[in-house]
């Protein structure tokens, strides 16, 4: 019906910039500047195909009514020529953008795999774990952690001049503070498990002073995991309620233009129970928002104010 012409239209696009390219914080990629040049010197002439990715990601998640799962564990992504390159996967030629399936063999797939987000939370010259896990947590989770005290100590930026630690040591050491662990020990093996992932979301082996990457963890509950594939799947079986309690939140604040309220529960328990029933996928979602009373609300006052 209504909501699957919708989903149809080019309007989508929009709609995967706007909702999708907003929540994950990604939003004008394309004019990210704040990368080293001389650690990065292909970064700045890739950023649009990078930003492209998500969005046709996000835009073929509407269109085709895919689950929402597939966020973070779809085993596919849009690329072109230069960006396979950038990640290091074969066979992909031309600048024409295509859904390219089986990506999860190359560490890639989902957006914990795509480097915006990768690249949005690193730093200049470095990665940055605890950028990575707060994001996790914030954005993909909804939990948010308090702001850090004041006063803590920079890291510093580049990672070849870290008295001989790899990023991961150093945060390890930082966040031992007793001020400090109440949060870290929430957010930091998220990001050591992306530790892989340079700062502009490549793959690597090696950090940039030729030292191995560890990426097991343990995280507060005691689960312990490896890598992207650990974090994937604990994201996906141990925090998957949040996860689309999340989305949920977001996708109905953005159809109603404001932030969600105490008394819309019932509506985003309703979205959530839709979610359930139909495999995850997206458009059953959107239609409980189209039909619910706040969204009627808020069109009848545009159009209103349109007549």
């Amino acid at each position: 019906g209504e909501t699957h012409r919708m989903l149809g239209d080019p309007k989508i696009r929009r709609l995967a910039i706007e909702f999708g390219c907003q929540w994950l914080q990604i939003h004008d990629f394309e004019h990210l500047d704040e990368k080293s040049e001389r650690h990065f010197p292909t970064f700045a002439g890739l950023r649009g195909e990078i930003y492209e990715e998500s969005i046709q990601f996000f835009t073929n998640l509407f269109q085709k009514n895919e689950s929402v799962l597939d966020i973070l564990g779809g085993d596919y992504t849009f690329l072109n020529e230069a960006l396979a390159k950038h990640y290091g996967i074969p066979g992909v030629t031309g600048a024409h953008w295509r859904r390219v399936d089986g990506v999860k063999q190359f560490a890639r797939g989902g957006i914990l795999a795509q480097a915006t987000t990768l690249a949005k939370q690193s730093g200049a010259s470095r990665t940055s774990p605890i950028l990575r896990g707060n994001w996790i947590n914030e954005v993909l989770l909804g939990d948010r952690l308090p702001r850090p005290p004041k006063g803590v100590p920079q890291l510093p930026d580049d990672e070849t001049a870290t008295a001989g630690l790899t990023v991961r040591q150093l945060v390890e050491r930082h966040s031992s503070d007793p001020k400090c662990v109440i949060c870290h020990e929430r957010i930091d093996a998220f990001g050591f498990a992306l530790e892989r992932y340079d700062a502009i979301g490549r793959l690597r082996t090696k950090d940039l002073a030729d030292r191995p990457i560890e990426t097991k963890v343990k995280v507060r509950d005691g689960e312990e995991f490896d890598g992207l594939d650990g974090l994937r799947s604990y994201l996906l079986s141990s925090r998957r309620e949040e996860f689309l309690r999340q989305f949920c939140r977001k996708l109905l604040g953005y159809a109603l233009g404001r932030s969600v309220e105490l008394s819309d529960e019932p509506l985003l328990a309703e979205m959530l129970a839709t979610l359930k029933t139909s495999q995850f996928r997206i458009a059953p979602a959107v239609e409980r928002i189209v039909l619910s009373r706040q969204f009627r609300e808020i069109r009848g006052r545009e159009t209103a104010s349109e007549e």
